[in-house]
């Protein structure tokens, strides 16, 4: 059932989503400084390929200061777009009683599109 989840799912915006993803990984691995930011884009592009049967859960090595500084620099820089388009997914999805799980599934994206530090993909 997750596999049929996932093919609707890219229908329905996980493919935009993802490919949203991969081009601001590109651009943000182009510079040194940007690797970690673009190593989250890119983990968070496959978990928007495929969001059923797959968690998010807190990562066990706690980072403490440095996730909650990269946490801030990623939502100033490009964290608000992409959650943008997830919440907008998601309420167009919400309208229907079909789109209410591929919306659940944005809103999750959404707010894991505001601070992806300190989270790992199961």
């Amino acid at each position: 059932m997750s596999i049929l989840g996932n093919l609707i799912w890219l229908i329905f915006g996980g493919l935009i989503t993802a490919i949203e993803y991969f081009i601001s990984s590109i651009f943000l691995m182009i510079t040194i400084i940007g690797i970690p930011f673009g190593l989250q884009t890119l983990k968070l592009g496959l978990l928007a390929l495929w969001p059923f049967s797959q968690r998010v859960v807190p990562s066990p090595s706690n980072g403490g200061c440095l996730n909650t500084v990269m946490n801030i620099i990623w939502i100033l820089f490009g964290g608000i777009w992409i959650a943008a388009t997830h919440l907008i997914f998601g309420l167009l999805l919400a309208i229907t009683i079909i789109g209410i799980p591929f919306a659940r599934q944005h809103f999750k994206l959404a707010g894991l599109a505001l601070t992806p530090f300190g989270y790992e993909v199961v």
